[in-house]
């Protein structure tokens, strides 16, 4: 709620969603297989018609992995991110993440995944998406993720994949 001139407005709240590297990567996915295809359809639909819904957030960090990738489409995936608002990384990330490895919640590197659960952590945002189901969003590590987030009293995003996040059709 937000006021102005004396009289009370509700600004929009539309849910944050934290933009994880292989979003954009998908988006510009070229492989023919078929799960390869999928997603890449399903990110696509969902960029297109779904994100608006969504407040859009990410981080130097996706920037830093889309751009130390050696792939042709390199310039567009990051391209794509242009109008996203970056997270700031902020100090105390570096405790968060050292519990998350110290835990085995995520894989020992510091600047992959255990930072963007950090980030969508700490800033609160409502979806981490991501089509990483082997560390992030995977069934099998959500309570461990929801029990360490609560030790360390942070928020618990939902780690979801495009096709998860679309808006029910109104009919």
């Amino acid at each position: 709620m937000a006021s102005v001139g004396g009289k009370l407005y509700f600004k929009e709240m539309r849910p944050v969603v934290y933009i994880e590297t292989s979003i954009p990567s998908f988006f510009y996915e070229k492989r023919n297989e078929p799960e390869m295809v999928a997603r890449r359809n399903w990110t696509r639909e969902w960029w297109k018609s779904n994100s608006q819904l969504f407040s859009l957030k990410t981080s130097e960090a996706v920037i830093a992995e889309l751009d130390g990738g050696d792939y042709d489409t390199k310039n567009a995936a990051v391209k794509l991110l242009d109008g996203v608002e970056r997270l700031y990384i902020a100090d105390e990330l570096a405790d968060i993440i050292d519990v998350y490895l110290n835990n085995h919640l995520m894989p020992r590197e510091r600047l992959g995944d255990a930072l963007h659960l950090a980030l969508a952590s700490y800033y609160k945002c409502d979806f981490l998406l991501t089509w990483n189901c082997r560390h992030i969003a995977n069934a099998n590590k959500f309570e461990h993720i929801r029990i360490i987030n609560s030790r360390l009293g942070l928020f618990v995003p939902l780690l979801v994949t495009p096709m998860e996040l679309f808006k029910e059709d109104a009919k």
